[in-house]
């Protein structure tokens, strides 16, 4: 097996575990780990990995992206205190935009039930969670379903979206960066993610420490856009000031 054919091979192990090991992707490659780390350096360089202590994960990108049934595996407590917290930001609003993704999923679950909301989403799995609530107006918006998210995207989602003025968004990425703003692979979901930021008079990111830095396909916001951030506290006290810095209060639970 050449570099090309190794690195292809990590980058596979990587997609499809969500993670790889420098000491097992040694042994299971027969190089030595100062190899493989040279591999996962070229690998980041290409934005096809990010590096870890002792390993690495995929970078979600226009070839390849993650499931919400992968998703709903991954860091869930920390993930969960995310939610939670963002919740926690909802103030007075009484219309709110619920992206599609387990984050959101979960702030959908940590909001009040003791006060009438009306909730817009993409996200059939969190519309089905809340329809049933007494309290609650549910809009689902129409659209094609992605079978890997189960959330709905196209011109018929972006089409009612805009008739919408909605007090609240909590958006979701798969990157955010400083200098390139908030980003996600697919460009029919970018469409639907671009027009909930122009739609909604507050927006807030919700999303794990691992999000940031990395840069996917399509960018459909500034991170000054954002209000909030809030984020696990993976993402080091430095690094979140300079984020607080273009405009969005940071908070890290």
């Amino acid at each position: 097996m050449n570099a090309e054919e190794r690195q292809r091979e990590i980058v596979a192990t990587a997609r499809r575990a969500g993670a790889v090991d420098v000491a097992e992707l040694a042994a299971e490659l027969d190089v030595a780990k100062e190899t493989i780390r040279r591999d996962l350096r070229l690998l980041e360089d290409h934005g096809l990995v990010r590096r870890t202590h002792g390993g690495a994960y995929p970078v979600e990108s226009a070839g390849f992206e993650t499931t919400l049934a992968f998703r709903t595996t991954m860091h869930v407590p920390e993930k969960r205190r995310i939610a939670t917290a963002a919740a926690g930001l909802l103030g007075e609003a009484e219309t709110v935009f619920i992206d599609e993704g387990f984050t959101p999923q979960l702030i959908a679950e940590a909001l009040p039930r003791d006060r009438p909301l009306t909730l817009v989403t993409t996200s059939l799995a969190t519309a089905g969670a809340l329809a049933e609530e007494e309290k609650y107006t549910v809009l689902l918006l129409g659209g094609r379903v992605r079978g890997g998210t189960l959330a709905t995207v196209d011109h018929w989602t972006v089409r009612m979206l805009a008739g919408f003025v909605i007090d609240l968004a909590f958006i979701g990425a798969n990157g955010i960066s400083r200098d390139f703003g908030l980003t996600t692979p697919d460009p029919a979901v970018s469409e639907v993610k671009a027009q909930a930021v122009r739609t909604a008079r507050r927006r807030i990111f919700v999303g794990m420490h691992t999000k940031f830095a990395a840069v996917s396909f399509c960018k459909f916001a500034e991170v000054g856009d954002f209000e909030a951030i809030v984020t696990s506290t993976g993402l080091p006290s430095a690094e979140a000031h300079r984020y607080s810095l273009l405009g969005p209060q940071v908070i890290r639970v």
